[in-house]
C-alpha cells in the first residue's frame, strides 16, 4: 500500500476516540484487493471543536483533485452531527436523521456528506435473510438508534417497538419515527424482555447494557442484530445463537457500510465484501 506522504489519493477516518476503528483495516483491504496501490487510509484524533479546522486545511477539494489529493473521509462519533455546517450539501438519507458519517470531496470542489450506515444495516439484514419483516424492536434510543428506525422503514412492514430509560429519550423516538414516517411505539425497558416477541430486535445499545437480557431469550427467537462487534459476540447474542435465532453483527454492519464508502470515494462499482471482512474479522481476532 501507497504511503501516506507519497500516495496520490489519500482517504481518512476521523473522530474521538479513533485507536479502536477498524476503518483502516477495512479500507486497505478493499485497496489492496483493487490494485488501488496509489491510494492510502489513515485514521486521525479529531473532536468536534476541530473539525472544521482539519476540513478547511484540506483545501476546497481536499487537495487539487485532478492530480490526487483528499478523496474522502469517513466519520466516526462524535462528529457526524458536528459536521454538517461545515459541508456544502447532504444526500436525503444523511438528512433524514441529521447525522453524516461520509464525506466525499466532489469534482466541482464540493464537500458531499452522505449516510452510509442506514443502507449498511439493510443491506446486512439482507445478507442474513431479514430483508423484510413484520414486527421490530428497537433496544435503545442513542444516535445508532435513529438509524436504525430509517433501516426499518425499508424492512419493516409492521409497528415498532422501542425500549427506552427515560421519558426523554421515549419522547426522542417518537420524533424520530414521525419524521421518518414509521410506526414507533415506546416502552420502558423494564419490559425489554418484551422486545424477543418481535421478528427483529436491533440492539443499539453500548456494551453491557444487554448482558441482563440473555437469560430471557426465548426458545425460538427471530432475528438479532447486534449492532457491537468488540467484544464479540456479546452475551445476548451468543445466547441468540445457542437458541438457533439469526445473528447479525456489528462487524456486518461495520464491513458493509464501508463497502459503500470505498465505491463512492473510489468510484469503483463493487468493492470487496468478503476480502473487507476476512481483514475485519482477522484484526479482531488479533486483539
Amino acid at each position: 500500500m501507497a504511503d501516506q506522504e507519497a500516495a496520490r489519493h489519500r482517504a481518512a477516518v476521523l473522530g474521538s476516540p479513533i485507536a479502536h476503528s477498524l476503518s483502516p483495516v477495512l479500507h486497505r483491504a478493499a485497496y489492496a484487493k483493487l490494485g488501488l496501490t496509489d491510494w492510502s487510509y489513515g485514521a486521525h484524533e479529531v473532536d468536534e471543536s476541530r473539525i472544521g479546522a482539519f476540513l478547511d486545511s484540506l483545501g476546497p477539494r481536499g487537495g487539487e483533485r485532478a492530480e490526487g489529493g483528499w478523496r474522502g473521509l469517513s466519520l466516526t462519533m462524535p462528529l457526524k452531527r458536528a459536521v454538517i455546517p461545515h459541508l456544502d450539501g447532504i444526500t436525503e438519507t444523511a438528512a433524514s436523521v441529521e447525522a453524516v458519517n461520509t464525506v466525499v470531496f466532489t469534482e466541482d470542489g464540493r464537500r458531499t456528506g452522505d449516510n452510509t450506515d442506514i443502507p449498511g444495516m439493510v443491506a446486512a439484514l439482507r445478507e442474513r435473510g431479514a430483508g423484510t419483516v413484520e414486527s421490530a424492536a428497537v433496544l435503545g434510543a442513542g444516535a445508532t438508534a435513529s438509524s436504525a428506525l430509517a433501516a426499518l422503514a425499508r424492512v419493516c412492514t409492521g409497528d415498532i417497538t422501542a425500549y427506552v430509560r427515560s421519558a426523554a429519550r421515549a419522547h426522542e423516538m417518537k420524533g424520530w419515527g414521525e419524521r421518518l414516517g414509521v410506526r414507533v411505539r415506546v416502552a420502558d425497558w423494564a419490559e425489554a424482555d418484551e422486545a424477543f416477541r418481535a421478528q427483529l430486535v436491533v440492539a443499539t445499545t453500548p456494551a453491557g447494557a444487554t448482558d441482563g437480557l440473555a437469560d430471557a431469550v426465548p426458545d425460538h427467537p427471530g432475528t438479532l442484530f447486534d449492532v457491537l462487534y468488540d467484544p464479540w459476540p456479546t452475551p445476548l447474542a451468543a445466547a441468540w445463537a445457542a437458541r438457533g435465532g439469526t445473528v447479525v453483527g456489528g462487524l456486518d454492519l461495520l464491513v458493509h457500510q464501508a463497502v459503500l464508502q470505498v465505491e463512492q470515494m473510489t468510484g469503483v462499482t463493487a468493492a470487496p465484501l468478503a476480502a473487507m471482512r476476512e481483514a475485519g474479522e482477522a484484526a479482531l481476532a488479533a486483539r
